[in-house]
């Protein structure tokens, strides 16, 4: 019965996010003609309601609410690196990234890239921050597929062979093609459901958990039995690495295209300041997925060999009521489908812009590239699906790894570019190549690692390889900037003509809060 009730709750969440992705195509504008902007941006009009559910559906992915607790429960504090790197979001969304819309904004920019081409007068530059927002998206896209089967084979609803695939399948479908049709205002309508059944279903599964296991004080003495008392401290050696991987991430993350997508949608830099404020209560959920990860040591749960993001979903499973279980997977679930769809219409979007329209067909007309965005939203869909069935998954993990690494390598470029165009194109070109390759040779050459130890006088300093990548690319930035100066090179047009300080004027709040 337990089974049955489940499956059954499960379903009826799947089915409300199939039900609100219908009703995505009542808030699009009859009066306006297809536009990229319209397609991909929501034409800018999310209010702060909306922008709060869509950027934290956003940042925090179905993976994310796996992997970490799975790391808690083979690693133990370590894993906890996630709760300060999504706190440093905030204050970056707050500052960085509403300063970039309002950039946007006035110039009437979709991508990041088309920031970056206005700004230096770089066709290649723009390129490369293009080409290196998709090549990390995709592996990212992945990973919310291997967080949908790992819930799906924790709650015995994942067949093997051929009948599992055509689930996920399945699963994947309804949300390909309510993004073909609607764009972003699909993921907009679906990230409302997946806030309310995440924050509702993670608050009565850690009441249960402290309930049952009698109290947190319980639950950590039960864990420090299994996996050792040192190992839920963060020890003086680990502090560096801790540290770093949480700076360098916190960075990285908003250089994605699909967290840039998000905040672009919103209808005001003060819509995403009021955001950034209010988006710690998703960082609460992620430290209480952690903890949720301690809790499965603690009552002995068994994860499968190489599989520690199975342990909540096993947990859950083990300790919840049929209905309880059922919400929390399927809220799991609708969490990987809201990041999916934003990713796919992100690395679209950037194509189109910024590769198809500049090297392939200028006179695109809106309509067509709108058509074009939405053919390859789909292939991107496809893609991942082929590379989970393909490929191992430790091989989309590995991936994802180094996206991370590469996304932080055109930082330089736009964050620094917000604020000063003294660096040279040609050397953001030559810092971002030397960042590129030195931080892949470095994750391979740790066996996949994202931690690098560093020679010092007092022993060998752990720190994050991206974070090392970063700064060798940033001294090749400078140094080249300066040379080039000397030699008197020329660079491009800005076309942005930053002010000091930005202001625009927001337009009428009419409709603002209707994705």
């Amino acid at each position: 019965m337990a089974g049955t009730a489940m499956t059954a709750t499960f379903l009826a969440v799947l089915a409300g996010a199939s039900l609100l992705a219908v009703t995505a195509r009542r808030l699009r504008p009859n009066d306006r003609l297809p536009s990229l902007e319209g397609w991909a941006l929501a034409d800018r009009s999310l209010g702060p309601l909306w922008t709060w559910v869509l950027l934290g559906g956003t940042i925090f992915t179905a993976y994310t609410f796996t992997a970490v607790p799975g790391l808690a429960y083979g690693n133990g504090a370590p894993a906890f690196f996630a709760v300060p790197y999504t706190v440093l979001v905030c204050p970056l969304v707050f500052v960085l990234l509403a300063r970039l819309w309002t950039v946007a904004r006035r110039h009437g920019y979709i991508t990041v890239a088309d920031f970056v081409r206005g700004r230096y007068g770089s066709a290649p530059l723009a390129l490369v921050v293009a080409l290196t927002g998709i090549l990390a998206t995709m592996p990212y896209l992945a990973l919310q597929l291997l967080g949908i089967r790992a819930v799906l084979t924790a709650g015995d609803m994942y067949p093997r062979g051929a009948t599992g695939d055509l689930v996920m399948v399945a699963l994947f479908a309804g949300l390909a093609v309510a993004t073909y049709r609607h764009g972003l205002r699909a993921p907009t309508v679906i990230s409302a459901l997946k806030a309310v059944a995440v924050f509702v279903s993670l608050t009565a599964v850690t009441w249960l958990v402290l309930v049952r296991l009698g109290g947190p004080g319980a639950v950590f003495e039960g864990a420090a039995q299994r996996l050792g008392s040192s190992a839920l401290l963060l020890s003086p050696a680990h502090q560096p690495a801790y540290a770093t991987l949480a700076l360098g991430s916190a960075l990285a993350l908003l250089m994605y295209p699909h967290v840039l997508t998000a905040g672009f949608a919103s209808d005001g830099s003060r819509t995403l300041r009021k955001t950034a404020v209010a988006l710690p209560a998703w960082t609460g959920l992620l430290a209480l997925f952690g903890f949720l990860g301690i809790a499965a040591l603690a009552v002995g749960v068994r994860a499968p060999e190489g599989a520690a993001e199975a342990a909540v979903p096993m947990l859950v499973d083990r300790l919840m009521p049929g209905p309880l279980t059922g919400l929390v997977f399927g809220a799991i679930t609708v969490g990987a489908l809201v990041p999916a769809a934003v990713m796919s219409i992100a690395a679209a979007t950037s194509f189109v812009r910024n590769v198809y329209v500049e090297y392939v067909h200028p006179t695109a007309t809106p309509k067509r590239q709108v058509r074009v965005a939405k053919l390859v939203s789909l292939t991107a869909k496809v893609g991942a699906v082929a590379f989970v069935f393909g490929l191992r998954d430790q091989d989309a993990v590995n991936l994802q790894l180094l996206g991370g690494v590469w996304i932080l390598q055109i930082f330089p470029a736009v964050a620094v570019g917000l604020y000063t165009r003294w660096l040279h194109p040609r050397a953001l070109l030559a810092g971002w190549g030397v960042g590129m390759v030195a931080g892949t040779f470095l994750v391979v050459r740790e066996g996949f690692s994202p931690i690098v130890p560093l020679g010092t006088a007092a022993g060998p300093l752990e720190i994050y390889v991206g974070l090392v990548a970063l700064l060798l690319n940033l001294t090749v930035a400078v140094a080249g900037s300066v040379a080039l100066e000397r030699l008197r090179v020329p660079r491009g047009a800005d076309l942005t003509d930053l002010p000091p300080r930005l202001t625009v004027r927001r337009r009428p709040e009419t409709g603002a809060n209707n994705p």
